[in-house]
């Protein structure tokens, strides 16, 4: 089905209520409602994976943290290709636009079979000269606004407006972005806004992936909760849990996700391996300028390690990332040739057995975290 055909037949979602922030489960009065198909005929099914763990993510690409030029931005993403990167991660929320432009700028050009790409819905941009907001994440010019929009209609605009950014046929992977209660822009709308997902974005992305114009689906988010909820009520292929799978913090990924996602063959993709920079000698940790208690000294505890046994630790992070079965991509940033170049190898440098042993001993990974393979 071409797009602008699939855009044409676009069914609304319904108008549906609005469930209480409150609520401990928001969606227990609904759940047998929505619920796609059984959990036997979930099991049977072959999900999409990308081919290789190793990634690129496009956070970097949209001016996060910090401006930077749109060559350096496409040599970056150059060097990663050459240096064998396969899998990449982009968003229209990612610089409201610029990221899906300059990582197309370069994609496009590239047999469309060769590459795993994913982008994002739940945000559709409007032209809006010179936006502002407080406390974005993205720097430089910015001349696109937003708005929420979970609805089917919404979805398949999204998409279409991202396969005109990127200059490209297709997306392999649509994650539903940012569908989660720790996004503050939500103010109190979280479950109305889950609400209307479960109504509108999930069968409608279930529908394109029937329809072959997606290979996969799922959510983009920064906890654990929406997760759960939505193997609870939907038909998803691949989730991109963000920090939530790192050195510094796992368990929860590791102990409630990884279980519940494994029975029904649903892999994840580990955003922010390095903590936004944290594990790899920037001075911040994630995205909204706080240190929480306690990350600096294992910080600290990790890099002592890490010297004892002449580890890099931006090396141990992400291999330790990707080390899951469950774990099916790995997207670390990059804005320049030398951190592009540096993750990709960073994946295929070998770290000793007894580094990891130590990690364990020193009990700054649990017992139950696999290991990277020597």
């Amino acid at each position: 089905m071409k797009r602008r055909q699939f855009l044409a037949e676009t069914a609304l979602a319904g108008a549906g209520f609005a469930l209480s922030a409150a609520t401990p489960d928001i969606l227990s009065t609904t759940l047998k409602e929505y619920k796609m198909a059984t959990a036997q005929n979930l099991t049977e099914k072959k999900r999409f994976r990308p081919v290789d763990k190793a990634g690129f993510g496009g956070v970097a690409l949209g001016n996060g943290f910090q401006q930077n030029s749109d060559l350096e931005c496409l040599q970056a993403v150059e060097a990663a290709w050459n240096a064998g990167i396969r899998l990449f991660d982009t968003s229209p929320w990612y610089g409201l636009g610029i990221s899906e432009r300059r990582m197309g700028l370069f994609l496009k050009d590239q047999p469309r079979d060769s590459f795993t790409l994913s982008t994002k819905v739940g945000r559709l941009m409007d032209p809006k000269e010179d936006f502002t907001m407080e406390q974005i994440l993205w720097k430089g010019k910015l001349n696109f606004g937003y708005k929420y929009d979970y609805s089917a209609a919404g979805v398949r605009r999204s998409v279409e407006d991202s396969l005109q950014r990127l200059g490209l046929s297709s997306i392999d992977i649509v994650f539903i972005h940012d569908l989660s209660p720790d996004n503050g822009d939500m103010k109190d709308s979280y479950a109305h806004y889950f609400e209307e997902a479960t109504k509108g974005a999930m069968p409608e992305l279930t529908k394109m992936r029937e329809e072959g114009i997606i290979k996969g689906w799922g959510l983009g988010v920064n906890t654990i909760e929406p997760i759960l909820q939505t193997l609870s009520v939907a038909d998803p292929d691949i989730f991109l849990s963000a920090c939530q799978y790192s050195l510094i913090k796992h368990e929860d990924d590791l102990n409630k996700v990884f279980p519940k996602v494994a029975e029904r063959d649903v892999s994840i993709v580990v955003g922010a391996p390095l903590c936004a920079g944290f594990l790899s000698g920037k001075d911040r940790y994630l995205y909204d300028g706080k240190f929480p208690a306690g990350v600096k000294e294992k910080l600290n505890a990790l890099q002592r390690v890490a010297e004892n046994h002449a580890v890099d630790l931006r090396t141990a992070a992400l291999q330790f990332a990707a080390a899951p079965a469950e774990v099916s991509g790995v997207i670390p940033g990059a804005h320049t040739v030398e951190q592009a170049i540096q993750n990709a190898q960073s994946f295929k440098t070998k770290i000793p057995a007894d580094f990891w042993e130590e990690l364990k001993h020193e009990k700054l990974i649990v017992k139950n975290a696999p290991l990277p393979k020597a």
